[in-house]
């Protein structure tokens, strides 16, 4: 249970500190923000608190979303589909992730880019939760792609026109995975450039991007949260300065990639400045302790 209500709170934690830099204008990169950050102290002497660190629609979309997957009374139009793999994360529960994240993600945005993007978060959550090796979440999603490719065709009247897109999708993730070098079976160690500062990932996430911005579509917003979790090493820090702290859309790579470090690693290695005074923290905690009693005790 503490790891489902971590996984929430530090969502909003990524939310905060990335949508500060996010709504600043000009939207400040990476190596700026890293600078300002130490010359106030770091991360372990900030203090969230919600007049100067609010959490963005994001983290209020997000619980949304979860208040309608516990009570069972619709999604909301949401694509915050962390809270849905939390709810459906036994592997035997895998069509119903489908399904929910899929219709989920279509209310908001209905492209393949977008709601594939929400199945691709929800799969990641679920991964976390079984204990799966990071190192195969994007082989494993892979998988699945195309049962959900399967699922649309029945339900999804002009799926014909959606083809090209969701091939996008698919040639994306397939890149990502073999620049990584962790597209095949045996390949269980992820490469990064030696040269990966801030100001390199700039241009990686840029690159990844379909319009320049790194985040700002489904399928690079869980790539770069991915990428952050494969190479901090479990340091908390690290995970900011690579998922939170860039001239993208930093709140949702941050959101994203603060849960599912959350469901692997729990709380224990984060100062508690940044969420003891979070803003929405009580209600996030209790939203986990609920999706962790509903996903555990279903038969």
């Amino acid at each position: 249970m503490d790891k489902f209500k971590a996984a929430l709170v530090l969502a909003g934690v990524g939310d905060a500190l990335g949508y500060r830099n996010f709504s600043r204008e000009n939207n400040a990169l990476g190596a700026k923000i890293q600078q300002e950050l130490k010359e106030i102290g770091g991360l372990e002497n900030l203090v969230l608190s919600p007049d100067k660190w609010p959490v963005s629609d994001n983290t209020l979309m997000h619980m949304a979303t979860a208040e309608a997957v516990i009570t069972g009374s619709g999604f909301g139009a949401s694509t915050k589909a962390m809270c849905l793999g939390m709810r459906y994360w036994k592997p035997e529960r895998l069509e119903s992730l489908i399904e929910v994240s899929i219709e989920c993600g279509r209310m908001t945005h209905n492209h393949p880019t977008g709601f594939l993007g929400s199945l691709c978060t929800a799969l990641f959550v679920a991964y976390a939760i079984q204990g799966k090796p990071l190192v195969q979440w994007g082989r494993e999603m892979m998988k699945v792609v195309p049962m959900a490719e399967e699922y649309c065709k029945k339900t999804i009247r002009h799926m014909a026109e959606y083809q090209e897109h969701w091939f996008y999708f698919e040639a994306k993730w397939q890149f990502y995975l073999e620049e990584r070098e962790i597209n095949e079976e045996n390949q269980n160690k992820p490469v990064f450039p030696d040269n990966y500062d801030a100001e390199e990932r700039e241009k990686t996430y840029r690159r990844w991007s379909s319009e320049g911005r790194g985040g700002r579509r489904g399928h690079d917003a869980p790539m770069i949260a991915y990428d952050a979790l494969l190479g901090c090493g479990g340091d908390w820090t690290e995970l900011c300065n690579r998922s939170m702290f860039h001239g993208g859309e930093s709140a949702a790579t941050g959101s994203i990639a603060g849960c599912l470090y959350g469901l692997v690693y729990g709380l224990s290695k984060v100062p508690k400045g940044l969420y003891q005074d979070l803003e929405q923290r009580e209600r996030l905690e209790y939203l986990g302790e609920n999706l962790y009693r509903l996903s555990t005790e279903e038969k």
